[in-house]
């Protein structure tokens, strides 16, 4: 196993269990156990911890995820006036043992999500600023054993955005995608074969 797999595999192993929270850091924290001077993309951190979910969740995660996806499903009915799109893991098919839901909605004002989101217990409300600059508002909410992190963007500002883990457009899934897809092929993942430019 060359230097860069045996690092991107022990970075997995860290993020999988929680001892690093972010690709950098446990890529950095790899790299200084094992000695080694290159590290991997986080393309390639990311392929081994797919694996290794897989390894240890077996088809207790295919279940989750057809479950997971389920849940998203009914969260953007619920939200179906702005747009939403399933981002994140439970998009990519590669959510794990801990992961939540990841939706992004277009709305003016986050109170205009008031109303549509009154029989749901909301744990966590407020703005927040994500890489390359980007600031939004996002509520974090219930869905009895789940969470689901629903960002709110202003749709005069919204544009797609490129994935720093995967390389490609983070273009998710519509509510008619996601119907589709539990009707289909429920547990399909979207990956690239290698990482985009």
């Amino acid at each position: 196993m060359s230097d860069r797999s045996s690092v991107a595999r022990e970075a997995a192993r860290l993020l999988y269990s929680g001892a690093a929270e972010e690709y950098i850091q446990a890529k950095e924290m790899a790299a200084a156990s094992l000695g080694a001077k290159s590290t991997p993309s986080n393309y390639e951190v990311a392929i081994e911890l797919d694996r290794l979910a897989d390894e240890a969740e077996g088809g207790v995660r295919q279940r989750r995820l057809t479950e997971m996806r389920g849940k998203a499903l009914a969260l953007m009915r619920d939200l179906k006036g702005f747009s939403p799109r399933l981002i994140g893991s439970v998009w990519r098919g590669t959510a794990r043992r801990g992961s939540d839901i990841d939706l992004v909605v277009l709305a003016r004002s986050p109170s205009d999500l008031e109303a549509p989101l009154a029989d749901y217990e909301i744990r966590e409300r407020g703005e927040v600023n994500f890489k390359g600059g980007v600031h939004a508002y996002h509520l974090k909410i219930d869905l009895g054993g789940d969470e689901a992190e629903v960002v709110v963007r202003d749709p005069a500002e919204y544009e797609e955005e490129r994935c720093d883990i995967y390389g490609d457009v983070k273009r998710g899934l519509t509510l008619a995608e996601l119907e589709r897809l539990l009707r289909t092929d429920p547990i399909r993942k979207f990956v690239p074969r290698r990482r985009s430019r």
